[in-house]
Order: C-alpha cells, then structure tokens, then sequence
C-alpha cells in the first residue's frame, strides 16, 4: 500500500474518497498554487459543500474553485452572514464540519456574528478569509481588518497562513480541532501571497495536536459515585443538553432513562435528543419550558446533568437554583465543571462514553409517585395555558396553534428551524420532536436572522428530511435577503413567518415589566407574499384561522420551496415565564 502518492487529477478522487480505508494518506502533487491546495485540502477533508462570498483578496481560491466545481459546490450566498449560519445550519444536521468562506475586510468582519453563535453553541464551522498581501499586512491597506485579533475570543482556534507551504496543515488541524472534543469554530485567514506561491503539496490528515487533549477517558471512580447516588435516589431527575446531541448518546440516554426509571428533561438545544412520546420524557427546561420539569428541579434529591452547561435561562437565580440536590454532571469540557452550579460527582468524558460505562452499575429502578408530580403540574400547565393557546378565542390564529398543526401534519419527523423570540418559544415548547437531529435554532447567543440561511445549509446536509423555518417578522428581514440562495439553486425548505407587526418578545418584556411602554417595537413590515414570489418562491398569507390547515398541506405537499406568511394574534404572549432575575421555581403561568 502506497502511504505517499503523487496524483494526477484522475488519481486524487480515488484517494480522497478511499482515505476511510487506508487512514489519512499523504497527497502530493507538485507545483500548484496556494489556492489549489485550499480547494484540495478541503477535498481530502470530505468537504461536499462551501457557502461563500467572494472578494479581492479570497479571488485566487475562487479561481481554483472553477477548475472543482464538479465535486466541491459552492453556495453563493447574498451576505456573509448567511454564510456562516448556513455552514451553522448544516454542521447541525450532518454531524460534520460545515464549511463558510469571506474575502477579507467587510467580508471576514460579516462571519463574526456567525462565528460568535458557533463558539456558544458549540458547533463545528471552518471558516476561510482571503487577506490582504503579507508585506500590506499592519499597513490600513484596502480592506485590511485584523480578524485573527477580532475572532481570538469566539473561536477554538485561529491562524493567519501567510505562506503557501502553511496551507495544508492549517486545513487539516483546523478541521481536527473544530471537530474534536467540544466542537466549535476555527478561522483561517490566508494573505493573498499565500495564495498565489507555487509549491510541492502534500497533505495528511491531522489526527493528533501536541498539548491538546479534546477528551479524556472516563474516570471509573467517578462513575461509581455517580451510580450510587443514583441508586439511593429518591427523587432522581435527568437534564440533557446538547452535548448528548452532539456525541451521539440519544440511544444510552433512553436505556440510563428506562433501567434507571428517571424522569428526562431537555434544554432547548438538547430537544430531539429525546422522543417528546417517550415515558421518560418530562417536558422542556428554561425560561419557557414546562411546568414541572422548572418547579421540580427544586424538589428532586439528585439532579443528573449530561452535557448541558448551566444556562441562566435553564437556572435563574443560582443562588436558589436546585440547592437541595446533589449534582452529578457529565461534560466534555472541564470548563463548565463548577462554573455556574457546584457539583458533588463530576464526570469529564464524552457523554455517550460516560453513559455507557454508568449504564451496567445501574439498578432497575422506579419512581411512581415521582413521575406522578410532573404529571401533576403538567396538568395544571395545559388546564391554565396550553389549552388556551390550542383552542384560543382571538379573531387571529395564535402562534402555537400553527406550530401544533404543523406539529401533528408531519407527526414531529421534520428538521425545524427557528429563529429567536416567540415564535421560536413556541415552535420549541410545540412542536413535538420525534427524531434526533430536528431541532436547529440559536442557543446562546439568541441571534435573530439566524434561521433563513441556517434552514438552507440545513436543507443541503439533509435533502432527504423535510426542513421547515420558523420564522418572526422581525428576525426574517434581517437576512431574507438569502431567500436569492434558495432561488438560485432550488433549495425546496419550506418558511412560515409568523407576523404578529411587533418584535414580539420585546413588547411582551415592556408589557409585564416597563408597563406597556412599548418604545420602538411596532414594525411597519412589507408585503412578504410579494417578495417571495419575486425571488420565484411560490406563497400564501393565511389571515384567518379557517384557512391555515389547507394552508399549511400546500406547503408540505411543495415539491419546491414555498413560503407562508401567517398573520397571528398581535399581543399574544409566551407563558410559563420565568422571569429575569428570579428562582427557576418562581415561574409565572400568566
């Protein structure tokens, strides 16, 4: 077996595409370009997709890119932005690297947004920009901007390439650290004279990095400790986050759940972790989640977090945040340990690992009378909110009826998409989630006009799912400009924008807490139908309740892209609430 090849172009995609079997192989081809060996390490890295925006000093790698269009696709997005929550959108579903690239100047400073929601939710993005020349670099030339200095703080790793020779093992580390232990981003910024040097390439994969240790073995004391407080357990309860996503433990979460008889919550990126129909499953934590799962956490005897790190919104106030539970808690990144809630067992390991070794030192276990309490307080939650929202007496429908419709049309099997306010609170605490890898929203950084651009690279991952975008006013005209993505290469998502003609989450924060001051939250929005249909995308606007569910067959039954404005109740409200500031237990159901 060769383990060094020089190839020809006949040669490069039988290595490529044989690299699983023969190990990561070195690739050598003599005499190409900087900008050649970008596109052919991103090759070598099973790299199927980019989404991009070019400029001057990223042109050389657009250049190589003409030579590969036959098997790396570039997306041609209308802002960088959208570039980086597509690579987002994709990452999510594909459980892979996605893939985003920006001239230099206003082009990289355009991904930083992008970049930022990456590094807190945790998802693995390489990001490449073009740089000005090296001997302009310091100088204010045209469209220089430091982002190796701007993106230090929000990436796992970043590098300035300013010589050709660099390009190969920058690509292969990059795609190694984003990928490996927490998963996040990585910036490459490439000066324009890396690009254009000639030079003999070789590539390997990257499998190691000296003094990175992106997961430990899992410390079998610890998970002795961890299964015996869970088998004195009285009132045992599990929080999954989306470290369980993430590492792929959906199945040893369900088998921890039903030999050990714990009842399951989910953060809001851990949903569809976990079947909604599950027995174990107890409903949604945070800010807007259930009921029970929030006033419980203050009332169980050991709380199990797997791969969830604490949120503010899942916790409130800390200081009277599950204080009578002994907490065991499993996360990859020991930076998370007794940050923000102290710990009596602490497991560092990957989730899926550590679940596996605490499964067999299990008891079968069950807790009837436990299991009854949320079963309780989810009764009082549907008596005093859910009820009203399926079955509201408003002239307009309200957002949660169009998420459960939606909900029970696609039996919970689509991929959705959301962006952030209410409508996305909605779409999370309705839609009912019954496969892995269908929720795709913004966590931490609660970016609004996420959604559009991270529901295409959704779409591009996984063409076979269903994809659907749940979309507010207000966060849809901060990038529909992407719906020219879908135009131009016949993405068939499917886009609900809720239009209640407010920022609706910021008037419901003036409503209960600035005394109806409502300062600067009314938007005057555009015919949405109208331009839909301009960028060639079939529509509707559903403005009464009798015309939603027809409505809403002729967008699942779209072979193509279709859009669908629904006009809902203008002061509508997300309750449970918990508000700003107070316990997790002091939750507000009106």
């Amino acid at each position: 077996m060769r383990t060094l090849v020089q190839l020809d172009e006949a040669e490069l995609n039988t290595a490529i595409h044989s690299q699983n079997q023969m190990g990561p192989p070195i690739i050598e081809k003599k005499g190409i370009s900087g900008a050649e060996a970008v596109v052919l390490s991103l090759l070598a890295e099973g790299v199927e997709c980019v989404f991009g925006y070019p400029g001057g000093a990223i042109m050389p790698v657009y250049d190589a890119l003409y030579d590969y269009r036959d098997r790396l696709t570039h997306y041609l997005v209308r802002h960088e932005q959208g570039a980086a929550h597509a690579a987002q959108g994709y990452a999510r579903v594909k459980r892979r690297a996605g893939v985003c690239m920006a001239t230099s100047g206003p082009g990289a400073t355009n991904l930083i947004t992008g970049i930022a929601d990456a590094m807190i939710d945790s998802t693995p993005i390489v990001c490449i920009t073009g740089q000005v020349g090296k001997h302009l670099l310091g100088t204010d030339a045209f469209q220089e901007t430091d982002v190796i200095g701007i993106s230090m703080p929000i990436t796992k790793w970043n590098y300035q390439v300013t010589r050709a020779e660099e390009i190969p093992e920058a690509i292969a580390k990059a795609f190694y650290i984003a990928q490996s232990g927490r998963p996040g981003p990585v910036l490459i910024d490439i000066t324009k004279n890396a690009q254009t040097e000639i030079f003999d390439f070789q590539y390997r994969k990257c499998l190691k990095i000296r003094s990175y240790f992106p997961k430990r073995k899992v410390d079998m004391n610890a998970i002795q400790r961890a299964a015996e407080l869970l088998n004195n357990a009285q009132r045992p309860f599990m929080l999954i986050g989306q470290g369980v996503v993430l590492s792929g433990a959906q199945a040893e979460v369900q088998e921890v759940a039903e030999k050990a008889g714990i009842p399951v919550a989910s953060t809001l990126l851990g949903l569809s972790a976990m079947s909604v129909h599950h027995p174990q499953y107890v409903g949604y934590l945070g800010m807007h989640g259930n009921y029970g799962p929030n006033v419980l956490t203050n009332q169980c005897d050991v709380l199990f977090a797997v791969g969830m790190r604490f949120d503010d919104r899942v916790t409130g106030r800390l200081d009277c945040y599950a204080k009578q539970a002994k907490v065991i808690h499993i996360d990859i990144d020991p930076a998370e340990i007794d940050k923000n809630v102290k710990t009596e067992v602490a497991i560092i390991a990957d989730a899926k690992e550590a679940l596996q070794a605490l499964l067999p030192l299990l008891e079968v276990k069950r807790y009837p009378e436990w299991m009854a309490r949320f079963r309780e307080y989810n009764a009082i939650e549907y008596e005093k909110v859910i009820s009203k929202d399926f079955a509201p007496n408003t002239p307009l429908p309200k957002m949660a009826e169009v998420v459960h419709l939606l909900s029970q049309k696609t039996k919970g099997k689509a991929i959705i998409a959301t962006d952030v306010g209410q409508h996305q609170m909605m779409a999370t605490r309705y839609y009912e989630f019954d496969e892995p890898y269908s929720n795709v929203t913004s966590g931490g950084l609660g970016t609004m006009g996420f959604c559009l651009p991270a529901s295409i690279g959704a779409k591009i991952g996984r063409p076979d799912r269903e994809v659907i975008a749940i979309i507010g006013d207000g966060g849809f005209q901060m990038t529909m400009q992407e719906l020219g993505v879908i135009m131009q290469y016949h993405i068939p998502v499917k886009i609900i924008v809720m239009n209640n003609n407010y920022l609706g989450m910021v008037r419901q924060w003036q409503q209960l807490f600035f005394d109806r001051r409502y300062s600067n939250v009314d938007i005057q929005n555009p015919d949405f139908v109208k331009i839909a249909e301009a960028f060639g995308i079939p529509a509707r606007r559903v403005e009464k309740r009798e015309q939603l569910s027809q409505a809403l067959d002729e967008l699942l039954n779209s072979h193509s892209a279709y859009f669908l404005e629904v006009m809902v109740e203008k002061e509508d409200n997300v309750f449970p609430m918990v508000p700003a500031g107070t316990c997790i237990a002091d939750i507000r159901l009106e």
